[in-house]
């Protein structure tokens, strides 16, 4: 008997990617200007992998699943041009970080990606792995490769995809964007609020109607409908990859630029 979608959403649940205290540590002990834009240059290299479609939603459609096609192209739209907003927020916090104009642009997205990489390249470079030219740790290119299936139209990357899906959508929506207001606003370190122009990404994304609500209830939607006796090995294995992917790049940002107490060092296999 195949596992139920209440089965696999609780799997998701128990994973330690689901609880894991990186936000928890940068808003009890605030990192400096230098590492809040190191953490933000890895953050935003890789929420920019998990928002294109690719060919996904097609390979959905080609496989006979026209509804959950429609419900991960919802999603695919509701992120098309978010990553100047997540670029301005970064920006902002940085400088209210610090204190003074870091970046006196925030809306430059070109600028204040580049500085970000700056900060990055300052702190984490000398860590195994660090590709020099983009400025990502081998942990955020693996998080990111997760994505790579969806340039894959053949069914068992299609349905691994699905599962990868409805992974990202439960972390966006239970850890990563609850995570970034505790840390960002709720600690009141950057004396910032939803309200503020700067940090529109956030409000957009938090809370009962923010877009990570809605995206979760499609993915669960979604895989929902698919998941059988034939789909479940290869769903799980797209929740799996995933999560541990995710999961190890936190490790190594907490290790290096907040207070997990442990090496770095300790934590990468390059």
């Amino acid at each position: 008997m195949s596992i139920t979608i209440d089965d696999l959403v609780n799997r998701i649940r128990s994973h330690r990617c689901y609880s894991h205290p990186i936000f928890e540590h940068w808003a009890a002990q605030p990192p400096k200007p230098a590492a809040v834009g190191a953490l933000f240059h890895q953050i935003r290299n890789f929420c920019d992998a998990t928002r294109p479609g690719g060919k996904f939603p097609e390979a959905l459609a080609m496989h006979q699943l026209s509804a959950e096609s429609a419900l991960l192209q919802e999603i695919v739209e509701s992120e098309e041009n978010h990553a100047p907003e997540l670029a301005t927020m970064a920006g902002y916090i940085v400088n209210r970080a610090a204190g003074r104009e870091v970046f006196d642009d925030l809306y430059d997205q070109e600028s204040v990606e580049a500085g970000l990489k700056k900060f990055s390249d300052e702190l984490l470079a000398g860590l195994p792995g660090y590709d020099p030219r983009t400025g990502l740790l081998a942990q955020t290119r693996r998080a990111r490769a997760a994505f790579d299936g969806r340039q894959q139209v053949d069914r068992e990357s299609t349905i691994r995809n699905l599962g990868t899906a409805l992974a990202l959508e439960m972390i966006s929506n239970r850890q990563l964007i609850p995570g970034e207001k505790a840390a960002l606003v709720d600690a009141g370190t950057y004396d910032a609020d939803l309200t503020d122009a700067e940090m529109h990404y956030l409000l957009e994304h938090w809370g009962e109607i923010g877009a990570e609500q809605q995206h979760e209830k499609n993915a669960i939607a979604a895989v929902g409908s698919v998941l059988n006796d034939e789909t479940e090995a290869l769903i799980v294995e797209g929740v799996d990859i995933f999560l541990d992917s995710l999961a190890a790049l936190w490790d190594v940002l907490d290790a290096a630029l907040l207070a997990s107490g442990r090496p770095a060092e300790e934590l990468i296999t390059a």
